[in-house]
């Protein structure tokens, strides 16, 4: 098995695993990690971006500012779908290292355009689409991984793919405010700009913000190259996977993962442009990696408990939390006059983060549980026809999860492109605020009657 294709891969075989498939699928999955890590850099890149970019001599509304952030998810959302498919067809290891090769063109765009302040808006907003390489990366990275684990440590597996890679959020936005305001790269870097803070002059390098995550992408893609493997028996064609589009439990899973993830993410992209507007004494680059931080964190955890308590009972608690943390974002922002309360918005957005990393991990937790049990009670009882619904399940399921996750990528772009609405019309947020929790409520009733309650027609 020292090829970089394996021809045989039996995980749920428990001989087979114990003697050489653990130690593969490890291996794969540590690989596998960074590279997802520095793809969700490069898509939240704008998210700390756009905060400095009128230090840096560029002129923009906050509704344009909102834009910036809010494409890259537009992009990723859309790429990841046809990203969801690439792995069975081109092999996990080759799709790997190309994805993460793209990630170089927004890396270096950014680099040489943050450089000048006349760059043009038009040229910003192409590159904000280019982030979406690395949001489009997340689908092929978790229809990979979920191959090459058996069924009770799916959970854990996707879960530290996805936690440890979602921490590239919280990475990037506490990074790129050290790199941007020194010299790292000498006079290679470019000149630095300049701008007035405390009757001082202080200078800023922003196209630190990209330059600095080029050696790291080149070294993630030449260990996705070199380091990790093709499953022989994961490949199917476009068609045959398709057939998740004709799977009710498909969409079903794709509207809660926008109430999880899409809060992830669409949170993450937000809430420095958010804290500016409602508190503008602070710093927001200082505090919005804590949300991230967290909610990547726990997504393991998610997964984790998941595997223990069962996916659908652990996302319909996440749902029922996060109305209640919502509720208390509302009650801490300013109004009728009053300053409102930073600290308790920034707990209340914490709590909020840490259970959309627990929703993150619980809901593709119930994704492989759904199909395959799904695939098996369509099978004959014959073990020939288990073992094919076996590797059909695991074929429907990468599928899923991929798509889950592309469509649950829209909410990176309908929440702050919400709050910058909701700003533009009221001059205030609690519009959108609240349509999250409706939203929410709808998420509450999904898992509870398709998944949850008892005599569920798919309990996972």
């Amino acid at each position: 098995m020292s090829s970089s294709i394996l021809t045989r891969w039996e995980p749920e075989n428990v001989a087979f695993w114990r003697d050489q498939g653990e130690r593969i699928a490890y291996r794969n999955l540590w690989i596998s990690i960074p590279a997802l890590m520095l793809a969700f850099v490069i898509w939240m890149l704008w998210s700390v971006v756009a905060v400095n970019l009128d230090r840096a001599g560029f002129q923009f509304t906050k509704n344009q500012l909102f834009w910036l952030t809010a494409l890259p998810a537009l992009s990723g959302a859309t790429l990841r779908i046809f990203y969801s498919f690439l792995v069975p067809i081109f092999g996990g290891r080759r799709f790997t290292a190309i994805s993460t090769a793209l990630l170089l063109i927004p890396a270096v765009g950014m680099g040489f355009a943050l450089r000048d302040p006349s760059t043009s808006y038009p040229t910003l907003l192409i590159l904000a689409l280019l982030c979406g390489l690395g949001g489009a990366n997340f689908s092929s990275s978790m229809a990979n991984i979920s191959f090459f684990f058996p069924k009770e440590k799916k959970g854990l597996a996707t879960g530290l793919n996805a936690g440890i890679g979602n921490l590239g959020v919280s990475v990037v936005q506490f990074v790129t405010p050290l790199v941007v305001s020194v010299a790292v790269f000498g006079a290679l870097g470019g000149e630095p700009q300049t701008y007035k803070a405390a009757d001082a002059t202080q200078q800023l390098w922003l196209q630190n913000a990209g330059f600095i995550w080029v050696p790291f992408i080149i070294v993630a893609s030449l260990a996705a190259w070199f380091g990790m493997h093709d499953i022989a028996d994961a490949r199917a064609s476009f068609a045959e996977q398709a057939v998740i589009f004709t799977r009710k439990h498909n969409w079903l899973m794709c509207w809660l993962y926008i109430g999880t993830f899409g809060s992830f993410i669409g949170f993450s992209a937000g809430l420095a442009l958010l804290t500016k507007s409602q508190f503008p004494g602070v710093n927001p680059t200082a505090y919005a990696f804590l949300g991230p931080l967290v909610g990547a964190l726990t997504r393991p955890v998610g997964g984790w408990i998941s595997d223990r308590l069962g996916g659908a009972r652990v996302t319909l608690w996440t749902f029922i939390g996060m109305i209640l943390a919502v509720f208390a974002v509302l009650a801490a922002l300013p109004a009728d006059g009053g300053a409102g309360s930073f600290p308790a918005f920034l707990g209340a957005f914490i709590v909020l983060f840490a259970l959309t990393g627990i929703g993150n991990g619980s809901t593709f937790r119930m994704i492989p549980v759904i199909f395959l049990t799904e695939r098996q009670r369509a099978a004959g009882k014959d073990a020939a026809s288990q073992r094919q619904a076996v590797q059909d399940a695991g074929k429907e399921s990468a599928a899923v999860l991929g798509f889950s996750g592309a469509i649950g990528a829209y909410g990176g772009f309908f929440i702050p492109k919400s709050f910058g609405t909701s700003l533009d019309l009221t001059g205030s947020p609690l519009a959108a605020l609240y349509c999250f929790i409706v939203f929410y409520v709808t998420c509450v009733l999904v898992t509870w009657w398709f998944y949850a309650r008892r005599n569920a027609a798919m309990p996972c």
